[in-house]
């Protein structure tokens, strides 16, 4: 284990070195200035660019570049999104609605995706399975934008129970969490039909599996049998999808944060490419591609525990 652990760790830091050189030449190479604010001066704009090295070619740049995340953990400034604020303070200050807003989605479309997955696979070809997969593939189907459009229209304009956007000024974490209930739930609709669709479609073959004929055989109801034998079997492919939603709190839904005004991390690339700020634009593909990489190497790992096979064959 330890062998295929090490593996996939070495794997991702030599991805993620190669993300981070590749991003910081592209990044560089495009046309727009780093500084284009006419109310700089042509000396505070000489100073800075000797203090970023901006002065100096391509190669000493990527040197110091490099040098400066390895020694001090330093990604550089930003210089027009949120002029002279270190790239760890803006992503400090974004995170945690992000956070939030994800985390409590997943805490709802976790255990209410497992509980209709299984619902419906104990409930196969009959009318609870029928109305459960057209629901599902109504929420898999639909992007979440619109979900937070029909919310936004039926509970704060035809029934204005919930704030339409989110409450920056509210005093208390209560507040905040009651602002973003609409978003919450829009988010949390297509994770749940994932999740139901994987499990159902796993729960169905394992059922019918040999193994599970004979647990039934030993008098276990075909409730026991599933709740006791047949989720192991079927944790693999959904660990695919589960896990990832649980690494990828950080990343953000673009459009839904940017409808409800949260001021999380969705949007803030697209705000940094757009404003030509490149060392903000560098830092954030190097962190959206370090949670993409640790979120492949947990679903790895998580695939070695749950299956030995897996990690045999990994170590091989």
């Amino acid at each position: 284990m330890f062998k295929y652990v090490l593996g996939r760790i070495g794997a991702m830091l030599l991805t993620l070195f190669l993300v981070m050189t590749l991003s910081f030449w592209v990044i560089r190479l495009m046309p727009m200035s780093i500084f284009e604010n006419p109310e700089v001066s042509p000396e505070i704009q000489a100073k800075l660019e000797a203090e970023m090295h901006l002065h100096e070619p391509m190669l000493a740049q990527y040197y110091y570049f490099i040098e400066g995340i390895v020694t001090r953990g330093d990604f550089g400034t930003s210089v027009k999104v949120r002029p002279g604020l270190d790239v760890f303070e803006i992503l400090s200050i974004r995170i945690p609605p992000t956070v939030v807003l994800n985390i409590f989605s997943l805490l709802i479309s976790i255990p209410l995706g497992i509980i209709v997955g299984t619902w419906a696979a104990l409930k196969r070809n009959k009318l609870t399975d029928n109305i459960l997969s057209f629901l599902i593939v109504i929420c898999i189907s639909v992007p979440s934008f619109v979900f937070a459009s029909l919310l936004q229209y039926c509970f704060t304009y035809l029934w204005p129970i919930f704030p339409t956007l989110y409450d920056s000024q509210a005093t208390t974490f209560g507040g905040q969490l009651y602002s973003m209930i609409l978003p919450i739930i829009a988010l949390a609709l297509g994770p749940i039909a994932s999740i139901a669709r994987y499990l159902r479609g796993e729960l169905i073959e394992t059922l019918s599996s040999e193994y599970l004929l004979l647990a039934r055989t030993k008098g276990l109801t075909r409730t026991e049998a599933t709740v006791k034998h047949a989720f192991r079997n079927s944790l693999v492919p959904i660990a695919n999808t589960i896990i990832p939603m649980i690494t990828g709190i950080m990343g953000g839904s673009l459009v839904v944060e940017k409808m409800f005004a949260v001021p999380g991390m969705g949007g803030l690339l697209i705000d940094s490419i757009l404003a030509g700020d490149h060392f903000l634009t560098v830092a954030l593909l190097i962190f959206y591609s370090a949670i993409s990489l640790f979120t492949i190497l947990i679903v790895d790992i998580s695939y070695g525990i749950i299956d030995p096979r897996i990690r045999v064959g990994g170590g091989k």
